[in-house]
């Protein structure tokens, strides 16, 4: 590469010039509106929560249920 070539390559980034205000609103929400939205949905499943229900999930074995042996394919 010449030097020609990294002053013509120079001269085209400067031609673009800065972003447009909304061109500049689009990245923004391109960037971070996927985080916004997931941490709308993390809040919002955390607030409906029952708080009577256990985060465990249904494990055989547990005290109210009877435990049973693995199945194992021969």
């Amino acid at each position: 590469m010449t030097i020609v070539d990294l002053v013509l390559a120079q001269l085209a980034l400067l031609h673009l010039g800065a972003l447009h205000p909304v061109e500049r609103a689009l990245t923004l929400v391109l960037a971070f509106g996927p985080f916004v939205v997931l941490g709308v949905v993390v809040w919002w499943r955390s607030r409906h929560t029952d708080p009577d229900q256990p985060d465990q999930p249904d494990e055989p074995g547990r005290d109210d249920e009877p435990e049973v042996p693995a199945q194992r394919d021969r």
